[in-house]
């Protein structure tokens, strides 16, 4: 993997990296990037929701004065860790991937033009909101008076929503032996000659 760091999107797509698409590539049927952000962040919001009914009910014996504190130091440290969820993308790719900040839409965002089978873009497209969102908040389960872990993993598990509509869009239309990659904001899926 070779990361290269180019800063802000200017939001011409033409900017992003494309490559040539092989024989009979069909593109992801997905929302224009406006409409899929504004699902990506109604979906946040619920799923926030529907996390917040397990940590509050965990987390409540341990709720004190220092509280809010702690989920103001959660707010920062998502914050912090929105350049390492990116990398954590990036890992997932052998070739050159390029990352964007795009903070009028409030994201980041990687593109690599690589080919990837099904399951591994699918890793690609969970591996962040596991290691950041989903293994902070089970330990909070286990251990609740970590309530600033418990809270930095809800904000994470909820902001991969975006991630999760990827793998939706994978599962659902890629045939079985087909091949993804991505070309400016969008995926296509194709299958290989063999």
């Amino acid at each position: 993997m070779k990361l290269h760091y180019k800063g802000k999107y200017d939001g011409k797509e033409e900017t992003l990296p494309q490559r040539e698409h092989p024989a009979g590539a069909v593109q992801f049927r997905e929302p224009d990037a406006k409409k899929f952000t504004l699902i990506a962040n109604i979906g946040a919001l619920l799923l926030a929701a529907v996390l917040l009914v397990p940590f509050v009910l965990r987390g409540m014996p341990y709720f004190s004065d220092k509280t809010p504190v702690q989920l103001w130091i959660a707010c920062l440290l998502f914050l912090a860790a929105m350049f390492p969820h990116e990398f954590l993308h990036a890992l997932c790719f052998r070739g050159d991937v390029e990352l964007y900040t795009w903070f009028k839409r409030g994201a980041l965002f990687v593109v690599g033009t690589e080919d990837m089978r099904k399951g591994r873009f699918i890793f690609m497209s969970l591996l962040p909101n596991l290691v950041l969102g989903v293994v902070p908040f089970v330990v909070f389960l286990f251990l609740p008076q970590l309530t600033a872990l418990g809270f930095f993993g809800l904000i994470a598990i909820s902001a991969g929503f975006g991630d999760y509509i990827n793998v939706f869009f994978a599962l659902t239309q890629m045939p079985k032996g087909a091949k993804t990659y991505m070309s400016g904001f969008h995926s296509f899926w194709y299958k290989p000659e063999k």
